[in-house]
């Protein structure tokens, strides 16, 4: 009961965390030379590479986080990701007043964003997912019947039994 609670809060935890990339993933995808701009604006280099790789990220990571592949190497790369936009895209500390607070609210959510990533990199998926799935975990229960117990083998059967020094136990005739 309690790894079926366990598995089921790991599976809303990816999906929480997939929904905080994927919308603006698809919406960067959708208008990468938009968001090549940002990223020049704010002073990064070869701005169109680092948009495409961005959205490749921000689209295909969500996607396997939903799905449970890969979790050390997904939850390492989109933790990377979310600390680098918290630094590139999010950088308060060129603003001042209302802006800058708001900056600053978005640089710790991103980063907010980078630990739950860590966490799941370090957690896994759980049993509700492509790799649980690959593992044998969604498998039914076993049924609650009694297994039939069989006869105890005898010692001698088993190949127990006292043995002689030098003497060789008897083998049967085929």
């Amino acid at each position: 009961m309690i790894a079926r609670a366990q598995d089921g809060t790991l599976l809303a935890a990816r999906l929480l965390l997939a929904a905080a990339l994927l919308p603006t993933g698809i919406a960067r995808a959708l208008n990468v030379s938009g968001f090549a701009l940002t990223l020049a604006g704010n002073g990064m280099p070869f701005p169109n590479g680092v948009a495409t790789a961005a959205v490749v990220v921000q689209v295909f990571g969500p996607l396997a986080l939903i799905l449970g592949v890969l979790p050390r190497l997904t939850g390492l790369a989109l933790a990377v990701f979310a600390t680098a936009t918290a630094f590139v895209i999010h950088d308060f500390w060129h603003y001042i007043g209302p802006t800058a607070v708001a900056e600053r609210t978005l640089m710790l959510a991103d980063l907010g964003l980078a630990g739950g990533f860590l966490m799941y990199a370090l957690t896994g998926p759980g049993a509700w997912s492509w790799q649980g799935w690959r593992a044998g975990a969604m498998a039914p229960a076993p049924s609650a019947k009694p297994a039939a117990k069989t006869p105890a083998k005898s010692a001698a059967a088993r190949g127990g039994g006292k043995r002689t020094a030098g003497r060789q136990p008897a083998r049967a005739a085929a």
